[in-house]
């Protein structure tokens, strides 16, 4: 409980906390920061570590000059991909050991059939609209390798939307974290990032219903094979 209640309370004070690091350890505090996000993106046991958030904190620090946009982004970035393409194949191999070992009370031939057909169907738009939403942005590249969407079409979309997530992240940080009123209310701000961050892939969701694409991305019926999955990949 108490570990809880500091993880939020830094979540909530990531600007204190984040001024605190750079003081101590100065330029070593990209490397932290890479850390943070790799996990956060890399480990799917981690999705409670900040993204958003500290993507804005560490550009409002740019803005002061304390830390260089340009590093950010670069380390941002390479994290944020990295972080990824480690989930992926952490997701692909356990859900192939999982199959293959007759482990099927754990993950079923048609679960993974679903998820195969779903990313094939609009997988890379997922993957560019969950970069925006927490826990969804962990859990999508270990789903995306679980259903064994082919790696050269994940790579393309995981860059783009990393790339999308560390800039817009960073600048808005650089362009708005230093305004008066943002400094005096980052705990609200960090409060509504959270909350937008949900929009794109609500809005997804209620289109996805409406068209009715959830349901096109069903599976046959159950029993379907899965040995002829990697051939459509």
């Amino acid at each position: 409980m108490g570990f809880a209640r500091h993880l939020v309370d830094i979540f909530l004070h990531l600007d204190s906390y984040l001024g605190n690091v750079l003081r101590e350890y100065g330029g070593w505090t990209y490397l932290l920061l890479f850390v943070i996000v790799f996990c956060e993106t890399g480990l799917v046991v981690t999705p409670i570590l900040p993204g958003d958030s500290l993507l804005f904190a560490a550009g409002a620090f740019a803005g002061l000059g304390a830390l260089s946009a340009g590093w950010l982004i670069a380390v941002f970035l390479a994290a944020a991909v990295l972080g990824n393409t480690v989930n992926y194949w952490v997701g692909r191999l356990l859900g192939t050991r999982l199959v293959e070992g007759g482990k099927r009370k754990l993950i079923k031939p048609e679960h993974l059939e679903r998820t195969h057909r779903f990313y094939e169907s609009y997988g890379g738009k997922t993957l560019v609209l969950t970069r925006f939403v927490p826990i969804l942005r962990t859990i999508a590249p270990f789903v995306a390798g679980l259903g064994r969407m082919s790696f050269a079409r994940f790579t393309a979309y995981n860059v783009a939307g990393g790339a999308l997530w560390v800039v817009v992240g960073v600048v808005s940080g650089l362009l708005f974290g230093n305004v008066p009123v943002v400094k005096k209310n980052f705990s609200l701000v960090i409060l509504a990032i959270v909350a937008v961050s949900l929009v794109p892939a609500a809005v997804e969701l209620v289109r996805a219903r409406r068209s009715g694409r959830l349901r096109g991305a069903e599976p046959p019926a159950a029993g379907g094979e899965l040995n002829d999955r990697s051939a459509r990949f």
